[in-house]
C-alpha cells in the first residue's frame, strides 16, 4: 500500500449509501481482491529490485512512474494548487511517501517480503493513534484493544528469527514507515481536505520524486540493474503505485471509503503468498501469529460500536 488514502468532503458516497447499478457485490469483491493482490505484489517487487537498485534509486523510479500515471488527475485540478499548498505538500510528501517507501525498500533487502507486508497494515492503527495524540480524537475501548493487539503483533514479529537471522530491524523499519503513514494521513486530512484525493496523491508523489531525485542520482548503482530488476521496478511504480490508486479511488467513489478499506486485510496475505510462490520464501509461525494480531487489531479498530437500544 503506497499511501494512506484520504478524500475530500462530498467526493464519495457514505459507507451506508447503496452501490450504483454497476457496483454489484460480486464486482466489488473482485476489485477489492484485485487491489489486494496488486498492493501485496509491491513487497515482492521491492524484494526483487531493491538489491540491484538500492533503496533510494528504486523509490525514485516508483515515485516518478506513479506521479506520471496520476498526472491527469493533478492537471485536472491544477487551479486548486497554490504556491503555499505546494510547499505544504512537499513536507507531507516526505512523511507520507518518500521516507516510508525508502524504509520499506530497505527492509525488503534484509527480510522476506512478508515482513514488510505485515507491518504495512499497522498504518490503520497508527492513523487512529496519531489523531488521538495530535488532535484529541476519541479512542473507544474497542479501538484501544485493537491498538494493543497491533503493537503486540509488531513485538512478536520483531523478536522472531527467519533462517537463523534476526528480522527485528527490518520489522521496526516497516513499523516506523507505517507510523509515518499515520502522521501523513492526519496531515492530509486536516490541512488539504478540499482537494480531491486522486490529485493529492499525484501531487505528493510528484513532490517526493523531485525531493528524492538528487539522492537517487548520487546513489544510483554503478552496476546497471538487470532486466528482472528493471521489470520489478517498473511494475512497482506503474502498477502498484499508479494504476492501483486509480482503481482504489474508483472503488471509493462507488462503494465508500469504509468498504474499500477492507483491502487492508488482503495486502499481507497476498504479500506472503506472492513471495512464497515466486521466491520460495516460506511463511513461518511467527509471521502468521504477528499477522493475526495486527489484522485482528485493525478489524477491532474499524468495527463501529453497537448502538444502544
Amino acid at each position: 500500500m503506497s499511501q494512506s488514502p484520504v478524500r475530500s468532503p462530498g467526493s464519495e458516497p457514505s459507507p451506508s449509501a447503496p452501490a450504483s447499478i454497476d457496483g454489484s457485490p460480486l464486482l466489488t469483491v473482485a476489485e477489492i481482491g484485485l487491489l489486494g493482490a496488486i498492493w501485496g505484489g509491491s513487497f515482492l517487487f521491492m524484494r526483487i529490485a531493491a538489491p540491484a537498485f538500492g533503496a533510494i534509486p528504486l523509490v525514485e523510479v516508483r515515485l516518478a512512474l506513479g506521479a506520471l500515471i496520476l498526472a491527469p488527475f493533478l492537471w485536472r485540478e491544477r487551479s486548486r494548487f497554490s504556491r503555499a499548498l505546494w510547499l505544504r505538500l512537499a513536507g507531507i510528501a516526505c512523511v507520507n511517501s518518500a521516507i516510508p517507501f525508502v524504509l520499506f525498500a530497505w527492509a525488503a533487502r534484509h527480510a522476506p517480503a512478508g515482513v514488510g507486508a505485515i507491518t504495512n497494515s499497522m498504518a490503520v492503527l497508527f492513523t487512529a493513534a496519531v489523531a488521538y495524540v495530535l488532535y484529541g480524537d476519541a479512542i473507544s475501548p474497542r479501538r484501544a484493544v485493537g491498538l494493543a493487539a497491533g503493537f503486540a503483533g509488531v513485538i512478536v514479529l520483531a523478536s522472531g528469527r527467519l533462517a537463523g537471522a534476526s528480522i527485528g530491524v527490518p520489522a521496526l523499519a516497516g513499523t516506523f514507515a507505517a507510523f509515518l503513514y499515520g502522521i501523513g494521513a492526519n496531515l492530509i486530512r486536516r490541512h488539504t481536505a478540499t482537494i480531491p484525493a486522486s490529485a493529492l496523491a499525484a501531487a505528493t508523489l510528484l513532490c517526493g520524486s523531485v525531493l528524492l531525485a538528487p539522492l537517487a542520482w548520487l546513489t544510483w548503482p554503478a552496476v546497471p540493474p538487470d532486466g528482472r530488476s528493471w521489470t520489478s521496478a517498473l511494475l512497482l511504480g506503474g502498477l502498484c503505485t499508479g494504476l492501483a490508486f486509480v482503481l482504489y479511488y474508483r472503488l471509493i467513489r462507488r462503494v465508500g471509503a469504509l468498504r474499500a478499506s477492507s483491502v487492508t486485510y488482503l495486502v499481507p496475505l497476498f504479500g506472503i503468498l506472492w513471495a512464497w510462490l515466486v521466491l520460495g520464501e516460506q511463511p513461518t509461525g511467527i509471521m502468521a501469529l504477528s499477522a493475526a494480531l495486527i489484522l485482528g487489531g485493525v478489524a477491532l479498530s474499524q468495527t463501529p460500536p453497537r448502538k444502544q437500544p
